[in-house]
């Protein structure tokens, strides 16, 4: 069976997804065969594999990295959020459920799909097991597997139902770095702390910290490595720098990847005499957000985020994005009075483009049993669309012609469009005028279409503006990642990094006190533990925690 290695993190966005990317991309480029993986992701930015199986698109960018195929193996279970308090289900690929949080520890709240209650109630052991099953078969397919955690492991609440953090780390005795954002500040206490947190049997699988975004001398860190290391027992692996412009999918947020290395990079000018202003419409639950990367990625284009009409005064083209709540999305254009400005636009011919959800809304009406469970419910009536929700998901990468141009795209909806007319097809959906609605998501990437629509909007917008004819959105992409790649070969102890991956969990890892508090749960509490020098772990006197689940939602980690 292959190596392996958990990148965990202080906290969510620590940068756990870089880190376990550029590690990919390094061991792939020393010629070691790699995957990555997460057991629990919770995202509404998603990917559909050649298999038809949805992950997280952390993960997928993680397989670009690895230069694998992405597989189901690599994120067996997705939660993609509904509310704050219920997600969707995704089990290996498929949804299985919609559940609140305390649906997931078997009381009530499945709802949905028939199956997803059945599925869950009482099977937290079973949930571990799964996961484990997808990273033992990657292990045994692979040369090493690069796992990434959720949130951080001490969240000790939430630790007797950890699949994801410290329970996957446990039950495939994986070695676990830590990975902590010095640009937030208070890196050494959460690196402790974290530690401190954790029960003697979880510290005994820490065994190191990586440093993430810091700027200036790395001199003036290194007394704080060494008091760390002989506070904790545990060195630091690596101290990588603040880089700009890094671009990566994230899980959630609206810190578009390629939006952010145009912003903060030198930025080639405008091919053309114009430039081209997009505005993307943030409405909520949005998801898989990256789908303006591309757009941002071309010269002269350039994107933002809006949630107010006045703010499409100025815009060539407004895209309305996807979102896991289309209902709610229309609702929430029609409250901000954004509805009512796509409509003027429609009618004065500017352009308007909807993506998934976003295009289901420009329809005229829309039928929600699954959902929102809304009803019909009247569309902006933009587009002659009709949209039925269907308790089967759609997941497909299609690939089609549009503009005279080849496209490849990905489909993740439940809604089921039925296109009444238009002045012509578009991908699976229609235009009318200038306003453009289609379910694939990553339609822009494919470079040529991408140019011949910006064209098309350039001119509907009255702009001289005219695409670069060498912007490769793969190539981009790739660069990016080599960037990530080179942050751990030149800024990680890679040598300690291979050691951990090809011999597992060190031995003699001191335990760090308190430890873990008596689990609330339990009826008995927790004897406290003497504290223990670094240089050896006794032996342990828990017994192991054998209770495993999703974590919940409420506050939860992702």
């Amino acid at each position: 069976m292959g190596g392996g290695l958990l990148v965990a993190g202080t906290t969510s966005d620590a940068g756990k997804s870089v880190v376990t990317a550029g590690i990919c991309r390094w061991l792939v480029r020393k010629g070691v065969k790699v995957a990555p993986f997460k057991a629990q992701n919770m995202s509404l930015n998603s990917f559909v594999t050649r298999e038809g199986a949805e992950i997280g698109r952390a993960q997928a960018m993680q397989a670009a990295a690895a230069r694998v195929e992405p597989s189901a193996l690599m994120n067996p279970v997705l939660l993609k959020p509904g509310s704050d308090r219920s997600s969707q289900v995704v089990l290996l690929g498929k949804p299985v459920g919609e559940l609140s949080a305390r649906g997931y520890f078997g009381g009530p709240g499945g709802s949905g799909h028939p199956r997803g209650t059945a599925l869950y109630a009482g099977r937290r052991e079973a949930l571990l097991g799964t996961v484990t099953e997808c990273l033992e078969e990657l292990r045994r397919t692979h040369d090493a597997v690069i796992c990434e955690g959720a949130g951080s492991p001490a969240e000790i609440n939430l630790r007797r139902t950890d699949i994801v953090n410290m329970g996957i780390a446990r039950a495939a005795r994986l070695p676990v770095v830590v990975v902590g954002d010095i640009d937030r500040g208070g890196v050494f206490a959460s690196f402790f702390g974290t530690t401190a947190l954790l029960s003697r049997e979880d510290q005994a699988h820490i065994a190191g910290y990586m440093v993430n975004k810091f700027r200036g001398d790395v001199t003036l860190l290194e007394p704080g490595l060494e008091m760390l290391r002989d506070l904790t027992g545990r060195p630091t692996v690596g101290v990588l720098p603040f880089a700009h412009g890094l671009g990566i999918d994230e899980e959630d947020g609206l810190r578009v990847s390629m939006r952010g290395a145009v912003r903060e990079s030198v930025v080639a000018p405008p091919h053309g005499a114009d430039v081209l202003r997009v505005a993307v419409c943030a409405v909520p639950l949005m998801s898989n957000f990256t789908d303006v990367d591309a757009l941002a990625a071309e010269p002269g284009v350039i994107v933002r985020f809006v949630d107010r009409p006045e703010e499409l005064a100025d815009a060539d083209l407004v895209i309305v994005p996807g979102t896991r709540g289309t209902v709610k999305a229309l609702a929430w254009l029609r409250e901000r009075g954004l509805a009512d400005a796509l409509r003027r636009r429609a009618a004065e011919g500017r352009p308007v483009l909807g993506i998934c959800g976003g295009y289901q809304l420009l329809g005229e009406r829309i039928e929600d049993d699954v959902e929102s469970r809304a009803g019909t419910v009247e569309g902006l009536g933009l587009l002659p669309v009709r949209v039925r929700f269907d308790r089967e998901k759609t997941l497909e990468r299609p690939v089609g012609e549009a503009l005279g141009e080849r496209v490849e795209g990905y489909e993740i909806h439940h809604g089921v469009a039925e296109v009444t007319g238009g002045d012509e097809r578009f991908l699976d959906g229609c235009r009318v005028g200038s306003v453009w609605g289609t379910h694939w998501h990553g339609s822009l990437e494919s470079d040529g279409f991408r140019r011949a629509f910006l064209r098309r909007v350039a001119d509907a917008a009255g702009r001289s503006f005219v695409p670069a004819p060498d912007t490769s959105f793969a190539a981009l992409r790739e660069e990016q990642l080599d960037r990530l790649g080179d942050l751990i070969e030149e800024h990680a102890d890679t040598d300690a990094l291979l050691r951990l991956i090809e011999q597992g969990v060190p031995a003699g890892l001191p335990f760090v006190p308190p430890g873990a508090p008596a689990d609330p749960g339990t009826t008995t509490a927790r004897p406290p533990v003497p504290a223990q020098p670094p240089g050896g772990m006794p032996d342990s006197t828990d017994a192991p925690d054998q209770s495993h689940s999703f974590e919940a939602l409420e506050g939860g980690t992702r």
